[in-house]
């Protein structure tokens, strides 16, 4: 499985690079911070396939709390054919720690 480190993720973003951030996290999580990616939560994901399809030939980066949920929608993810797709390594906890200590992590 392909992983983004949370300093490869804010050097895609400060390059203005095409990616799509899909945040598999539960909705207070969500809404406690965030990083502006697409909200489908892990136990959604699967019934929501249809909202992602058009994203499948782009680079999909998928992140959670800790990387552990995205791990496991990267999985489904790669099983459904979308053959570029990434877990954020660390998920939200990396990039509190490593990035940005303001953002609150629930």
């Amino acid at each position: 499985m392909k992983e983004v480190t949370v300093q490869e993720l804010k050097e895609k973003r400060e390059a203005n690079e095409e990616f799509f951030l899909l945040d598999v996290r539960e909705d207070v999580e969500y809404l406690v911070s965030n990083l502006d990616g697409e909200h489908i939560p892990l136990g959604q994901l699967q019934n929501r396939m249809k909202e992602l399809e058009e994203k499948k030939n782009e680079e999909v980066i998928v992140m959670c709390r800790s990387g552990n949920r995205s791990s496991r929608a990267v999985s489904y993810l790669e099983s459904q054919g979308f053959e570029n797709a990434s877990n954020l390594k660390g998920g939200m906890k990396a990039w509190a720690s490593e990035i940005d200590p303001s953002v609150p992590v629930a």
